[in-house]
């Protein structure tokens, strides 16, 4: 079986790298699976102090792996994205994602999650639910703690593309640069985290998530069966072959 999530450590430094090009780094049950096991060996090894998410291709996450949720059903695949961000947000070292290209549906919720969020100005977001008669419920749980209330409104509702220095205006990441500078940028912040000792950067990644923690422990299950309860209404069914066919024209 091919590895989907590729794991390394360097100078303090775990890197967790998406490679699922065939399905632009979907959140498919392996690649999940292979992602949780990432985070546990870096949560394990004394050496690492500092974990960065990044992703092959040009899509960091297209989001829940949707032939997959069609059958283990819809319920089960936001339950999914919630408990991946749960352990990104508990995660006892701090999480960068480093970001470029589409991010879309639970990858945005994987880059809210984290700690750090470090974007190409011309990395594209977008939170395209509305579109489809859904509503952007799981990843909510990070997302709307992120983002200031009138630029999720704005984005939430619209459903339209926005670019990384938006994104980074308006709380969802934390820096946006050139996608030239976006490695230089990644390596300056690590650099700064291990200088920082393990139990000053756990305690105090604890007391930063604590609100995002206690939303999702709140939050979390009835918002996976919001999720469920639209993907399959008849509106959701509708508006989603009207997509796919406006697509193959």
């Amino acid at each position: 079986m091919t590895e989907l999530v590729k794991y390394s450590v360097s100078k303090g430094i775990a890197i967790l790298t998406f490679d699922s090009q065939h399905n632009r780094n979907a959140l498919s049950k392996q690649l999940v699976t292979e992602f949780h096991e990432g985070l546990g060996r870096a949560a394990e090894d004394d050496e690492v102090k500092v974990v960065v998410v990044r992703a092959e291709g040009r899509t960091f996450c297209s989001g829940a792996d949707l032939s997959e949720a069609s059958d283990q059903g819809m319920e089960q695949a936001a339950g999914v994205i919630v408990e991946l961000q749960r352990s990104i947000v508990t995660h006892p070292k701090p999480v960068i994602t480093r970001l470029h290209g589409a991010v879309r549906a639970g990858g945005i919720g994987i880059v809210a999650a984290s700690d750090i969020a470090i974007s190409a100005d011309d990395a594209t977001y977008a939170f395209t639910e509305v579109k489809l008669a859904l509503t952007p419920a799981a990843i909510s749980l990070t997302v709307l703690p992120r983002m200031t209330d009138r630029s999720a409104g704005l984005t939430f509702l619209t459903g339209e593309t926005f670019d990384g220095r938006a994104a980074a205006e308006a709380g969802l990441v934390t820096v946006a640069v050139p996608e030239s500078d976006l490695d230089a940028e990644v390596d300056k912040v690590c650099s700064a985290l291990v200088t920082g000792h393990p139990q000053g950067l756990r305690e105090t990644k604890r007391l930063l998530g604590a609100h995002l923690v206690e939303n999702i422990d709140t939050n979390g299950g009835d918002l996976a069966k919001l999720s469920a309860r639209l993907f399959g209404s008849d509106e959701a069914r509708e508006a989603m072959l009207s997509f796919l066919s406006r697509k193959k024209k």
